[in-house]
Protein backbone atom coordinates (compact mmCIF):
# COMPACT_ATOMS: atom_id res chain seq x y z
CA UNK A 1 0.00 0.00 0.00
CA UNK A 2 1.26 3.50 -0.60
CA UNK A 3 0.75 4.81 2.29
CA UNK A 4 3.01 2.49 4.20
CA UNK A 5 5.56 3.60 1.83
CA UNK A 6 5.15 7.21 2.83
CA UNK A 7 4.93 9.77 6.09
CA UNK A 8 1.67 10.59 7.24
CA UNK A 9 2.23 13.79 8.16
CA UNK A 10 3.90 15.86 5.76
CA UNK A 11 4.36 19.79 5.28
CA UNK A 12 4.42 20.53 1.97
CA UNK A 13 6.33 22.79 -0.60
CA UNK A 14 7.78 22.42 -3.70
CA UNK A 15 8.85 18.85 -4.45
CA UNK A 16 7.33 17.76 -0.82
CA UNK A 17 7.04 14.35 -1.91
CA UNK A 18 4.10 11.89 -0.50
CA UNK A 19 5.45 8.95 -2.80
CA UNK A 20 8.49 7.60 -4.10
CA UNK A 21 8.04 8.59 -7.67
CA UNK A 22 5.23 9.03 -10.37
CA UNK A 23 5.99 6.34 -12.72
CA UNK A 24 3.89 3.08 -12.77
CA UNK A 25 5.19 0.52 -15.60
CA UNK A 26 3.22 -2.05 -16.06
CA UNK A 27 0.27 -0.39 -14.45
CA UNK A 28 -3.15 -0.19 -16.66
CA UNK A 29 -4.07 3.48 -16.49
CA UNK A 30 -6.30 4.72 -13.90
CA UNK A 31 -9.61 7.05 -14.07
CA UNK A 32 -10.32 9.91 -11.73
CA UNK A 33 -13.75 9.87 -11.36
CA UNK A 34 -14.66 12.68 -8.93
CA UNK A 35 -12.93 15.00 -6.82
CA UNK A 36 -14.39 16.81 -3.75
CA UNK A 37 -14.28 19.66 -1.81
CA UNK A 38 -15.39 19.64 2.06
CA UNK A 39 -15.25 22.47 4.69
CA UNK A 40 -14.02 21.50 8.04
CA UNK A 41 -13.53 23.95 10.88
CA UNK A 42 -10.02 23.97 10.60
CA UNK A 43 -9.23 22.49 7.85
CA UNK A 44 -10.00 22.07 4.02
CA UNK A 45 -10.49 18.20 2.78
CA UNK A 46 -9.74 17.30 -0.89
CA UNK A 47 -10.52 13.61 -2.18
CA UNK A 48 -9.63 11.93 -5.22
CA UNK A 49 -11.69 9.04 -6.11
CA UNK A 50 -9.76 7.00 -8.84
CA UNK A 51 -10.51 3.75 -10.11
CA UNK A 52 -7.00 2.36 -8.82
CA UNK A 53 -4.11 2.91 -6.83
CA UNK A 54 -1.71 5.62 -7.92
CA UNK A 55 1.93 7.22 -6.71
CA UNK A 56 1.16 11.08 -6.05
CA UNK A 57 3.58 14.18 -5.35
CA UNK A 58 2.26 17.56 -3.14
CA UNK A 59 3.84 20.98 -3.83
CA UNK A 60 3.15 24.27 -3.66
CA UNK A 61 3.66 27.99 -5.15
CA UNK A 62 3.60 31.10 -3.93
CA UNK A 63 2.47 34.56 -5.41
CA UNK A 64 -0.37 33.89 -5.96
CA UNK A 65 -0.58 30.84 -3.29
CA UNK A 66 -1.27 26.76 -5.14
CA UNK A 67 -1.11 23.73 -4.27
CA UNK A 68 -0.20 21.18 -6.79
CA UNK A 69 -0.80 17.63 -6.95
CA UNK A 70 0.84 15.57 -9.64
CA UNK A 71 -0.31 12.13 -10.56
CA UNK A 72 0.99 9.55 -13.39
CA UNK A 73 -1.19 9.79 -16.40
CA UNK A 74 -4.69 9.13 -15.78
CA UNK A 75 -7.79 8.91 -17.80
CA UNK A 76 -9.89 11.91 -16.43
CA UNK A 77 -14.32 10.93 -16.18
CA UNK A 78 -15.30 13.60 -13.98
CA UNK A 79 -18.59 14.97 -14.45
CA UNK A 80 -17.31 18.81 -14.86
CA UNK A 81 -20.44 20.32 -14.42
CA UNK A 82 -21.18 18.72 -10.96
CA UNK A 83 -17.79 19.85 -8.92
CA UNK A 84 -17.42 21.71 -6.60
CA UNK A 85 -14.33 24.13 -7.43
CA UNK A 86 -14.13 26.23 -3.99
CA UNK A 87 -15.01 25.98 -0.51
CA UNK A 88 -13.23 26.82 2.63
CA UNK A 89 -9.26 27.72 1.99
CA UNK A 90 -9.95 27.14 -1.44
CA UNK A 91 -10.46 29.83 -3.64
CA UNK A 92 -10.65 27.54 -7.39
CA UNK A 93 -9.42 24.07 -8.45
CA UNK A 94 -8.41 22.61 -12.25
CA UNK A 95 -7.22 19.18 -13.27
CA UNK A 96 -5.95 17.75 -16.37
CA UNK A 97 -2.82 16.48 -18.37
CA UNK A 98 -0.07 18.44 -17.52
CA UNK A 99 2.64 16.70 -19.86
CA UNK A 100 3.87 13.59 -21.36
CA UNK A 101 2.93 10.82 -18.42
CA UNK A 102 2.03 13.83 -16.16
CA UNK A 103 -1.47 14.67 -14.66
CA UNK A 104 -1.83 17.81 -12.49
CA UNK A 105 -4.37 18.77 -10.17
CA UNK A 106 -4.10 22.67 -8.97
CA UNK A 107 -6.17 24.25 -6.23
CA UNK A 108 -5.84 28.06 -5.45
CA UNK A 109 -5.41 29.27 -2.08
CA UNK A 110 -7.44 32.44 -0.62
CA UNK A 111 -4.24 32.60 1.93
CA UNK A 112 -1.06 30.20 2.57
CA UNK A 113 -1.97 26.85 3.61
CA UNK A 114 -0.08 23.92 4.27
CA UNK A 115 -0.96 20.33 3.21
CA UNK A 116 -0.19 18.76 7.10
CA UNK A 117 -2.05 15.54 6.25
CA UNK A 118 -2.41 12.80 3.21
CA UNK A 119 -3.17 9.89 3.23
CA UNK A 120 -5.16 7.04 1.08
CA UNK A 121 -8.32 4.79 1.55
CA UNK A 122 -9.22 1.61 -0.04
CA UNK A 123 -11.94 1.20 -2.48
CA UNK A 124 -15.40 0.87 -0.46
CA UNK A 125 -19.25 -0.43 -1.94
CA UNK A 126 -19.18 3.08 -2.61
CA UNK A 127 -16.13 4.63 -3.99
CA UNK A 128 -12.61 3.65 -5.32
CA UNK A 129 -9.32 4.70 -4.17
CA UNK A 130 -9.05 7.88 -2.73
CA UNK A 131 -5.99 10.12 -2.15
CA UNK A 132 -7.48 12.60 0.97
CA UNK A 133 -5.47 15.65 1.41
CA UNK A 134 -6.27 18.15 4.18
CA UNK A 135 -5.49 21.45 3.82
CA UNK A 136 -4.65 24.00 7.18
CA UNK A 137 -4.43 27.62 7.26
CA UNK A 138 -0.88 29.38 8.22
CA UNK A 139 1.00 32.09 7.90
CA UNK A 140 2.83 33.41 4.80
CA UNK A 141 6.47 33.27 6.93
CA UNK A 142 5.56 29.37 7.73
CA UNK A 143 4.58 28.86 3.76
CA UNK A 144 7.23 30.14 2.41
CA UNK A 145 10.21 28.60 4.79
CA UNK A 146 8.60 25.15 3.14
CA UNK A 147 9.38 26.47 -0.27
CA UNK A 148 12.99 27.85 0.15
CA UNK A 149 13.76 24.25 1.04
CA UNK A 150 13.09 22.63 -1.82
CA UNK A 151 14.67 23.23 -5.34
CA UNK A 152 12.76 24.47 -8.20
CA UNK A 153 11.47 21.65 -10.58
CA UNK A 154 13.59 20.99 -13.84
CA UNK A 155 10.21 20.73 -15.82
CA UNK A 156 8.53 23.97 -14.64
CA UNK A 157 10.76 25.82 -15.93
CA UNK A 158 10.00 27.73 -19.21
CA UNK A 159 11.65 26.11 -21.95
CA UNK A 160 13.33 29.78 -24.19
CA UNK A 161 12.52 30.74 -27.45
CA UNK A 162 15.01 30.32 -30.01
CA UNK A 163 17.20 32.95 -31.46
CA UNK A 164 16.20 32.22 -34.97
CA UNK A 165 13.76 30.29 -36.81
CA UNK A 166 14.70 27.80 -40.02
CA UNK A 167 13.93 29.31 -43.48
CA UNK A 168 11.42 27.71 -45.88
CA UNK A 169 12.75 26.19 -48.60
CA UNK A 170 10.64 28.53 -51.51
CA UNK A 171 10.04 25.46 -53.03
CA UNK A 172 7.95 24.95 -50.13
CA UNK A 173 3.99 25.88 -49.19
CA UNK A 174 3.47 28.56 -46.45
CA UNK A 175 3.42 26.91 -42.67
CA UNK A 176 0.36 28.01 -41.11
CA UNK A 177 0.82 26.96 -37.10
CA UNK A 178 -2.68 26.31 -35.71
CA UNK A 179 -2.46 26.93 -31.24
CA UNK A 180 -5.71 25.59 -30.28
CA UNK A 181 -5.48 27.84 -26.54
CA UNK A 182 -5.24 26.11 -23.25
CA UNK A 183 -5.12 22.60 -23.02
CA UNK A 184 -4.72 19.72 -19.92
CA UNK A 185 -4.79 21.16 -16.56
CA UNK A 186 -5.85 25.03 -18.15
CA UNK A 187 -9.40 24.35 -19.35
CA UNK A 188 -9.78 28.37 -20.00
CA UNK A 189 -12.78 29.50 -20.28
CA UNK A 190 -15.96 27.30 -18.95
CA UNK A 191 -19.52 27.69 -20.72
CA UNK A 192 -22.82 28.18 -19.11
CA UNK A 193 -23.29 24.32 -20.13
CA UNK A 194 -20.14 23.07 -18.27
CA UNK A 195 -18.49 23.08 -21.57
CA UNK A 196 -14.64 23.59 -21.38
CA UNK A 197 -12.74 26.27 -23.98
CA UNK A 198 -9.64 24.11 -24.46
CA UNK A 199 -12.16 20.97 -26.26
CA UNK A 200 -13.88 23.86 -28.07
CA UNK A 201 -10.50 25.20 -29.17
CA UNK A 202 -9.37 22.24 -30.16
CA UNK A 203 -12.40 21.33 -32.24
CA UNK A 204 -11.96 24.56 -34.10
CA UNK A 205 -8.59 24.01 -34.70
CA UNK A 206 -9.04 20.60 -36.32
CA UNK A 207 -12.17 22.17 -38.49
CA UNK A 208 -9.88 25.58 -39.74
CA UNK A 209 -6.51 22.31 -40.38
CA UNK A 210 -9.17 20.71 -42.59
CA UNK A 211 -10.27 24.07 -44.77
CA UNK A 212 -6.74 25.34 -45.14
CA UNK A 213 -5.66 21.67 -46.38
CA UNK A 214 -8.88 21.57 -48.69
CA UNK A 215 -7.59 24.77 -50.90
CA UNK A 216 -4.63 23.34 -51.69
CA UNK A 217 -1.71 25.91 -51.00
CA UNK A 218 -0.76 25.87 -47.36
CA UNK A 219 0.67 23.34 -44.95
CA UNK A 220 -1.04 23.09 -41.62
CA UNK A 221 0.80 22.00 -38.10
CA UNK A 222 -0.78 22.23 -34.47
CA UNK A 223 0.83 23.51 -31.43
CA UNK A 224 -1.48 20.73 -29.68
CA UNK A 225 -2.93 17.82 -31.11
CA UNK A 226 -4.98 16.29 -27.93
CA UNK A 227 -6.07 17.62 -24.37
CA UNK A 228 -2.46 18.65 -22.85
CA UNK A 229 -0.80 21.13 -21.30
CA UNK A 230 1.64 23.42 -23.26
CA UNK A 231 2.83 26.57 -21.61
CA UNK A 232 2.50 29.85 -23.63
CA UNK A 233 6.63 30.02 -24.24
CA UNK A 234 6.64 26.70 -25.51
CA UNK A 235 4.16 27.22 -27.88
CA UNK A 236 5.69 30.27 -29.37
CA UNK A 237 8.88 27.87 -29.18
CA UNK A 238 7.18 25.37 -31.24
CA UNK A 239 5.82 27.44 -33.84
CA UNK A 240 9.06 29.05 -34.44
CA UNK A 241 11.28 26.22 -34.68
CA UNK A 242 9.40 24.57 -37.27
CA UNK A 243 9.68 27.66 -39.06
CA UNK A 244 5.97 28.68 -39.15
CA UNK A 245 5.16 31.62 -41.29
CA UNK A 246 1.83 32.55 -39.45
CA UNK A 247 0.67 31.39 -35.86
CA UNK A 248 -3.17 31.54 -35.46
CA UNK A 249 -4.07 31.11 -31.83
CA UNK A 250 -7.62 30.16 -31.39
CA UNK A 251 -9.65 31.28 -28.44
CA UNK A 252 -13.38 31.62 -26.92
CA UNK A 253 -13.74 33.87 -23.67
CA UNK A 254 -16.01 34.58 -20.89
CA UNK A 255 -17.39 36.95 -18.89
CA UNK A 256 -19.64 37.69 -15.75
CA UNK A 257 -22.06 39.80 -17.71
CA UNK A 258 -24.06 36.63 -19.77
CA UNK A 259 -25.47 39.41 -22.54
CA UNK A 260 -22.20 39.80 -24.18
CA UNK A 261 -21.41 38.09 -27.09
CA UNK A 262 -19.33 38.22 -29.88
CA UNK A 263 -16.02 37.57 -31.48
CA UNK A 264 -12.62 39.68 -32.31
CA UNK A 265 -9.40 39.38 -33.44
CA UNK A 266 -6.33 40.74 -31.05
CA UNK A 267 -2.99 41.22 -32.35
CA UNK A 268 0.59 42.37 -30.39
CA UNK A 269 0.99 45.98 -29.45
CA UNK A 270 2.94 47.38 -26.09
CA UNK A 271 0.22 48.95 -25.22
CA UNK A 272 -3.73 47.80 -24.65
CA UNK A 273 -5.87 49.20 -27.38
CA UNK A 274 -8.70 49.57 -24.43
CA UNK A 275 -9.02 48.62 -20.95
CA UNK A 276 -10.72 45.20 -21.74
CA UNK A 277 -8.30 44.25 -24.55
CA UNK A 278 -5.83 44.40 -21.30
CA UNK A 279 -7.42 42.85 -19.02
CA UNK A 280 -7.81 40.03 -21.41
CA UNK A 281 -4.22 39.53 -22.23
CA UNK A 282 -3.35 39.68 -18.62
CA UNK A 283 -6.12 36.68 -17.97
CA UNK A 284 -4.88 34.67 -20.94
CA UNK A 285 -0.69 35.81 -19.92
CA UNK A 286 -1.90 34.02 -16.95
CA UNK A 287 -2.42 30.48 -18.28
CA UNK A 288 0.63 29.16 -17.06
CA UNK A 289 0.26 30.40 -13.57
CA UNK A 290 -3.29 28.52 -13.78
CA UNK A 291 -1.40 25.03 -14.59
CA UNK A 292 0.72 25.25 -11.68
CA UNK A 293 3.80 26.53 -13.49
CA UNK A 294 6.60 27.68 -11.35
CA UNK A 295 7.47 31.38 -12.99
CA UNK A 296 9.39 32.87 -10.67
CA UNK A 297 12.88 31.94 -13.14
CA UNK A 298 10.67 34.44 -15.57
CA UNK A 299 9.39 37.00 -14.32
CA UNK A 300 10.63 39.46 -16.22
CA UNK A 301 9.25 38.05 -19.00
CA UNK A 302 5.43 37.74 -17.04
CA UNK A 303 5.80 41.39 -15.91
CA UNK A 304 5.84 43.30 -19.89
CA UNK A 305 6.05 42.32 -23.37
CA UNK A 306 8.81 44.61 -24.69
CA UNK A 307 8.52 44.44 -28.34
CA UNK A 308 12.02 45.05 -30.18
CA UNK A 309 12.08 46.90 -33.32
CA UNK A 310 13.05 43.89 -35.58
CA UNK A 311 9.19 42.50 -34.47
CA UNK A 312 7.82 45.99 -35.87
CA UNK A 313 7.25 44.31 -39.63
CA UNK A 314 6.13 41.25 -37.64
CA UNK A 315 3.87 43.29 -36.63
CA UNK A 316 2.50 45.29 -39.20
CA UNK A 317 1.83 41.90 -41.39
CA UNK A 318 -0.22 40.64 -38.28
CA UNK A 319 -2.47 43.27 -39.16
CA UNK A 320 -2.77 42.96 -42.51
CA UNK A 321 -3.86 39.22 -41.74
CA UNK A 322 -6.12 40.75 -39.37
CA UNK A 323 -7.35 42.87 -41.89
CA UNK A 324 -8.24 39.55 -44.22
CA UNK A 325 -9.45 38.15 -41.57
CA UNK A 326 -12.12 40.49 -39.97
CA UNK A 327 -14.49 40.68 -43.22
CA UNK A 328 -14.76 37.06 -43.22
CA UNK A 329 -15.64 36.84 -39.62
CA UNK A 330 -17.82 39.66 -40.08
CA UNK A 331 -20.14 37.26 -42.72
CA UNK A 332 -20.54 34.15 -40.61
CA UNK A 333 -20.45 35.61 -36.68
CA UNK A 334 -21.58 38.54 -34.73
CA UNK A 335 -18.66 40.51 -34.16
CA UNK A 336 -17.98 42.90 -30.96
CA UNK A 337 -17.43 46.67 -31.52
CA UNK A 338 -14.03 47.32 -32.80
CA UNK A 339 -13.15 44.07 -33.28
CA UNK A 340 -9.33 44.51 -34.17
CA UNK A 341 -7.76 45.41 -30.41
CA UNK A 342 -3.99 45.30 -29.68
CA UNK A 343 -2.65 44.40 -26.47
CA UNK A 344 0.25 42.47 -24.79
CA UNK A 345 -0.36 38.86 -25.39
CA UNK A 346 2.68 36.39 -24.17
CA UNK A 347 1.71 33.82 -27.26
CA UNK A 348 2.13 36.47 -29.57
CA UNK A 349 5.42 37.87 -28.93
CA UNK A 350 7.40 36.11 -31.75
CA UNK A 351 9.52 38.44 -33.67
CA UNK A 352 9.80 36.94 -36.65
CA UNK A 353 6.16 35.05 -37.08
CA UNK A 354 3.26 37.05 -37.87
CA UNK A 355 0.55 36.16 -35.03
CA UNK A 356 -2.69 36.41 -34.15
CA UNK A 357 -5.39 35.85 -31.22
CA UNK A 358 -8.70 34.84 -32.35
CA UNK A 359 -11.29 35.31 -30.06
CA UNK A 360 -14.99 33.26 -31.61
CA UNK A 361 -17.04 33.97 -28.97
CA UNK A 362 -18.16 34.44 -25.80
CA UNK A 363 -19.51 30.19 -23.80
CA UNK A 364 -20.66 32.63 -20.96
CA UNK A 365 -22.87 33.83 -23.25
CA UNK A 366 -25.50 30.95 -24.16
CA UNK A 367 -26.32 31.44 -27.97
CA UNK A 368 -22.44 32.19 -29.08
CA UNK A 369 -21.87 28.97 -26.84
CA UNK A 370 -24.50 26.93 -29.00
CA UNK A 371 -22.60 28.51 -32.09
CA UNK A 372 -19.07 27.24 -30.88
CA UNK A 373 -20.11 23.93 -29.61
CA UNK A 374 -21.81 23.16 -33.14
CA UNK A 375 -19.73 21.14 -35.74
CA UNK A 376 -21.29 23.34 -38.87
CA UNK A 377 -20.86 26.53 -37.35
CA UNK A 378 -17.55 25.58 -36.23
CA UNK A 379 -17.13 24.10 -40.07
CA UNK A 380 -18.34 27.56 -41.31
CA UNK A 381 -16.15 29.89 -39.35
CA UNK A 382 -13.39 27.50 -40.32
CA UNK A 383 -14.07 28.15 -44.01
CA UNK A 384 -14.05 31.77 -43.59
CA UNK A 385 -10.53 31.71 -41.75
CA UNK A 386 -8.88 29.51 -44.54
CA UNK A 387 -10.56 32.05 -46.96
CA UNK A 388 -8.58 34.40 -45.19
CA UNK A 389 -5.60 32.52 -44.83
CA UNK A 390 -5.34 31.91 -48.26
CA UNK A 391 -5.85 35.81 -49.42
CA UNK A 392 -2.70 36.78 -46.78
CA UNK A 393 -0.30 34.89 -48.91
CA UNK A 394 -1.49 35.68 -52.11
CA UNK A 395 -1.11 38.99 -51.07
CA UNK A 396 2.40 38.56 -50.28
CA UNK A 397 3.49 37.38 -53.58
CA UNK A 398 1.98 40.36 -55.22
Amino acid sequence: MLAHNCPRYILFGILACLACGLSQPGWAMTTARDIRIGIHKDKTRVVLDLSGEVRYQISALADPYRIVIDLPDIKWDVPAATVRRKGGIIAGLRYGQYQSGNARVVLDLISPGLAKESFTIPPSANHGHRIVIDIRPTTRLAFIRTLQASPIRARDQAQPVMATKPKRDPAQKPLVVIDPGHGGVDPGAIGVSGIFEKRVTLAMAHQIRKAILALGRQRVKFTRYRDTFISLRRRVAIARAIGADLFLSVHADSITDRSIRGGGVYTLSEKASDKESAALAAKENRADLIAGLNLKVHDDEVASILIELTQRETMNYAAQFAASLLPELRQLIHMRRKPHRFAGFVVLKAPDVPSVLIELGYLSNRRDEKMLNNPKSQAAMAAGIARAVNNYFTAQKQ
